[in-house]
């Protein structure tokens, strides 16, 4: 297996997507129903930033909460271990779904930002000193900034930043200029949220492990779309947010080295990550409860459950494979608006196409398109160093889940050829 495993042309074909979408109740609604006019189909082309949820998880979530809701690792009484056995069992399912070695490297998190903040927060403090460097690069979202930035004006730490060429492609040459005996961590995304820019993260990896640094992946754009393997490609530390992989917010996940996740001191103090407390002092709890502090998420992760078993129950290649024929089809259908310029054109690029239109501010791009029913994302997108790199402030944003169609690529761009009537662009 690859880390971005490569897809058919026959796995599309054979994709059903009509009944795909008959799972999302929300796409079946109308936007900008007013009186007298019945308004446009939703074209939701806006997963990168928010997928929508099937009603498999919905409904998964609400039974939980209907019928076995009860806090866990606590209680003795029926729906509390029930409610336990369910929670833990997702742990195994997400392990399984990353091909994680085992259930005690995934930790539970509020979020992929949360997840970062883990890492830098505690790995950091306690091994990165003045002096040391954390590489990044240029296509990574704050998120995968600001908190090493926070550690830098704590500790003195150094960020040297990996830069890309004009296609978007990750400068692997770079990178390995950049690795020196000062080098202690490195972290980069796996698929950029802007550019779709796939990362080789297993020789990302394998650069740094020849210097024993620990290397994290931000990969919340890339598990949506393709198999990941963290075993394959040596990721010391991984990971995603659920939200964007059709389950609920305020939920995200890290997968850690066990080895790595025991040598680090918890990152918040609460309830159930103690072995025993008294005003004395305090011992910990091992990985993955150490960093889970207070009461999780507990329908939220039941929801993840769900939204792995949807996925999987589609097939992941076949999934890959709808959403490259969308990305070649947008990408065609898109290059032959005069004007419309697109961002990021690296080979194997994940289904996400930023776009600028000469003339037009972004801002206005969104906005005439949403009157046409046409959903997608415009501004910094979380990546002002990449817009910089590309000279540009802003940018439109059209990404694909699996449940867009040619047809909503069509009304996109009818929509942006609205957009350049308007302005006469």
């Amino acid at each position: 297996m690859v880390e971005l495993t490569r897809t058919r042309d026959s796995d599309a074909l054979s994709y059903d997507v009509e009944r795909v979408r008959a799972d999302f109740p929300v796409l079946s609604r109308l936007v900008h129903e007013r009186k007298g006019k019945p308004g446009k189909p939703l074209v939701y082309l806006d997963s990168g930033a928010s997928a929508h949820k099937p009603r498999q998880v919905i409904e998964a979530m609400s039974r939980f909460m209907e019928e076995d809701y009860s806090n866990i690792h606590r209680g003795v009484h029926f729906l509390s271990q029930r409610a336990t056995d369910r929670f833990d069992a997702v742990r195994g399912k997400v392990a399984r779904f990353l091909n994680a070695p085992s259930d005690n490297t995934i930790v539970f998190t509020r979020s992929a930002t949360e997840a970062i903040n883990l890492v830098a927060s505690s790995y950091g403090r306690t091994f990165l000193k003045e002096g040391d460097e954390v590489i990044l690069s240029v296509m990574e979202h704050h998120a995968n900034i600001v908190p090493w930035q926070l550690l830098q004006a704590e500790k003195g730490i150094v960020i040297k930043v990996v830069p890309v060429d004009d296609e978007g492609v990750f400068d692997l040459d770079a990178y390995a200029g950049l690795l020196s005996d000062r080098t202690k961590f490195v972290a980069i995304t796996h698929c950029s949220n802007v550019l779709g820019t796939v990362t080789p993260a297993r020789e990302i990896a394998r650069l740094a492990h020849e210097r024993g640094v620990p290397v994290l992946f931000d990969g919340s754009q890339a598990v949506v779309h393709r198999p990941v393997d963290v075993q394959e490609i040596d990721a010391d530390f991984y990971v995603f947010t659920v939200h964007k992989l059709y389950g609920p917010t305020g939920l995200g996940v890290l997968y850690g080295k066990y080895e790595l996740l025991k040598k680090m001191p918890p990152y918040q103090g609460g309830g159930d990550m103690i072995e025993a407390v008294s005003f004395e002092g305090t011992t910990f709890k091992l990985p993955p409860t150490r960093f889970e502090a207070g009461t999780p998420p507990i329908t939220e992760v039941i929801g993840l459950g769900a939204a792995i078993d949807y996925v999987e129950s589609l097939g992941r290649e076949a999934i890959a494979a709808h959403e490259d024929d969308l990305l070649k089809y947008a990408t065609q259908q898109l290059s032959q608006l005069e004007g419309l310029r697109i961002l990021g054109t690296a080979p194997g690029k994940g289904p996400i196409i930023s776009f600028t239109l000469d003339g037009v501010h972004p801002h206005d791009i969104g906005t005439i398109v949403d009157q046409y029913g046409v959903a997608i994302r415009v501004g910094r997108h979380c990546a002002e160093p990449l817009g910089e790199r590309f000279g540009v402030g802003a940018s439109a944003r059209a990404s694909f889940g699996l449940y867009n169609t040619r047809a909503e690529v069509d009304a996109l761009v009818s929509s942006v050829r609205a957009v350049k009537e308007f302005f006469g662009a």
